[in-house]
């Protein structure tokens, strides 16, 4: 009876982390650029793929198991594969930024600084941008409404959203008159 027990649990396979089956990260989370994805839009669908794909504790404030658990190969071996994730979701520039790190919840915290810094200065900068945006600037009024559009997500991500009716207000005072 025993010898079946253990012929039985040493038949019986760990599952397979749902995380090993992303095969193509970049399918599922754009790439930040800071731009047209910019970090607050970035974040957020990062983060509903680490829930679904159970490794969210890699990027939050939850502690790694001890190098002596049994958790941690796996964990080591997740977070590997996290970080991977980020490295593969951001310019190429920006993945050079984090390459000397070695775990996800510091790539994660850096790239949180590099676009959360100086919020002050990079809202004037933008603020500057929106405010002197001209349709002989862009390529079309689409390309135009598009630039807003961009500068204003921007904007939000550093703590200065744009209004919608503000919005149209630099868009009416930009198009030429008919």
């Amino acid at each position: 009876m025993m010898q079946e027990t253990l012929a039985e649990s040493s038949n019986k396979l760990d599952p397979l982390h749902p995380a090993y089956s992303v095969s193509n990260i970049q399918s599922k989370i754009r790439t930040l650029d800071g731009t047209k994805v910019t970090y607050s839009a970035w974040v957020k669908l990062f983060r509903f793929h680490t829930v679904a794909y159970k490794v969210s504790n890699d990027i939050d404030e939850s502690a790694p198991p001890a190098a002596t658990s049994p958790e941690y190969t796996q964990w080591k071996e997740l977070d590997a594969l996290v970080i991977q994730w980020i490295y593969n979701t951001v310019l190429d520039d920006l993945m050079k930024r984090l390459m000397d790190t070695t775990l996800a919840r510091v790539a994660w915290t850096k790239l949180k600084k590099i676009f959360l810094s100086n919020k002050k200065a990079r809202a004037a900068a933008l603020e500057t941008k929106f405010c002197n945006l001209t349709l002989t600037a862009c390529s079309s009024v689409d390309d135009y409404c598009q630039r807003l559009s961009d500068l204003a997500s921007q904007l939000a991500d550093v703590d200065q959203p744009i209004s919608e009716s503000r919005l149209v207000l630099q868009l009416v005072r930009r198009l030429p008159p008919e």
